[in-house]
């Protein structure tokens, strides 16, 4: 069995690759602030009990190894996930995606936690490009996708399906040449 995969960004944050420890804090965040994720997120609604993150956390564990996700830690107190989904190895690309606990908003958790894991997806696993995808009315996602550096290449139409319909996505790139 392999080792968990471990990031430490600074005194206050640690990105901890995801594994049965997390199923709880996960469940319990996402519906304690299940109003507030639901706009953005729509795998909440579906959120209804604990073996239904579980689920996701055996198959995120059992799935594709190209992929990673972590959960974040801020002052060892569990605050969000942030991975990289849908790898392409054979042409070098990756697309992350994250979310965080309302009350950790706004002290550049998520940036921080972003930057570690581009430059994981960059430096560890040889990849060339890193997307990003919000939703167009997701402003603050789309602010951290311009804090570090990503360019805006177009609108993904109708790309991700909520309970209230399709949802237009913006869509993000930064390339392995363009990261500082």
């Amino acid at each position: 069995m392999r080792a968990r995969r471990e990031l430490i960004i600074d005194a206050q944050i640690t990105l901890k690759e995801i594994s049965l420890d997390e199923v709880q804090p996960i469940f319990t965040t996402l519906v304690r602030e299940r109003n507030y994720f639901s706009e953005w997120l729509p795998f909440v609604e579906y959120t209804k009990e604990v073996s239904d993150t579980l689920m996701f956390v055996e198959q995120t564990i059992h799935g594709d190894p190209n992929n990673l996700t972590c959960a974040i830690y801020f002052e060892n107190q569990f605050v969000g996930l942030v991975g990289l989904k849908d790898t392409d190895v054979s042409n070098n690309k990756t697309e992350i995606g994250y979310w965080l606990s309302e009350g950790f908003q706004k002290r550049g958790i998520m940036t921080r936690a972003c930057r570690a894991i581009i430059e994981y997806a960059f430096d560890e696993m040889g990849m060339n490009r890193v997307q990003l995808k919000a939703a167009t009315g997701n402003i603050k996602s789309q602010q951290v996708a311009e804090r570090l550096g990503f360019k805006r290449e177009g609108i993904e139409r109708e790309g991700e399906l909520h309970s209230r319909g399709y949802v237009d996505l913006v869509v993000f790139g930064v390339l392995k040449s363009e990261w500082k």
